[in-house]
């Protein structure tokens, strides 16, 4: 199956903004995907780039306007949705793993939660106005493959994720009628600081970003950026029992 192929095809009708002159608001964009994805943006023709990060300074991508943010704090969120009211796209990228295990402490996990589920949401629900202001624009969540698939070391990483595509999910249900465009970015490994202790093959993070690009200018609704999300995503109809051998049925 090829990449488009695994992909849904948002109505065309409603979808007219591609990157060309949108401004856009990356978070999580000091470091891996989010910065690359800022640059690759900017070179797509975006006409505004913020790059967003809870130390603003840590925003160094030349010809990116730097953005203090903070996902899990609703004052920093609302904030920015203030100061950035010209923004036509909205990517969350910002996200963290706390190697935790689903016997873990619950304490640690629920950081990822705050993070990955709640950051995303709290982000969603503060510039949904603003891109129905701005003409509907899209909005991009970056997830993972481990959207669907459990990683024993890292379940605290899973079921947040799990739950950021639900809530994309929902997204796309409810800004329908906004004209938004949402867009769910599922990947494996990707070479960034995040996965540096995987012993595992791992997407240059320049392919995701170029990805990401090209969905939005086609006004497509997913991105499966590797065989990996696109084997696992359809492998889901299977059953329990062929996801992961060994468990009963």
């Amino acid at each position: 199956m090829s990449e488009p192929e695994a992909q849904d095809r948002h109505d065309e009708g409603s979808w007219a903004r591609p990157v060309q002159g949108a401004t856009v608001l990356v978070t999580g964009a000091n470091r891996g995907l989010g910065r690359v994805l800022t640059r690759a943006l900017s070179e797509a023709g975006a006409a505004k780039v913020y790059g967003a990060a809870r130390d603003a300074a840590s925003i160094v991508e030349p010809g990116i306007v730097p953005v203090e943010l903070d996902v899990t704090d609703p004052a920093s969120v609302a904030r920015a949705a203030e100061h950035c009211s010209d923004v036509s796209i909205l990517v969350n990228n910002a996200g963290i793993s706390s190697s935790t295990g689903a016997t873990g402490a619950v304490e640690a996990a629920r950081l990822d939660m705050e993070v990955n589920y709640f950051g995303t949401m709290s982000m969603s629900s503060a510039f949904a106005p603003v891109l129905a202001r701005n003409g509907g624009g899209a909005l991009v969540d970056v997830l993972s493959v481990l959207s669907w698939y459990a990683l024993p070391a890292a379940s605290a990483y899973c079921a947040s994720k799990a739950a950021a595509w639900s809530l994309t999910n929902s997204l796309r249900v409810e800004l329908l009628a906004q004209r938004t465009l949402v867009v769910g970015v599922h990947v494996g490994f990707m070479d960034t600081d995040m996965a540096a202790g995987v012993d595992a093959p791992k997407l240059a993070p320049e392919l995701v970003a170029e990805q990401i690009v090209r969905a939005l200018d086609e006004g497509r609704s997913e991105v499966l950026a590797d065989e990996l999300s696109v084997s696992v995503r359809a492998g889901l109809s299977a059953g329990v029992e062929a996801l992961y051998p060994g468990v009963a049925p």
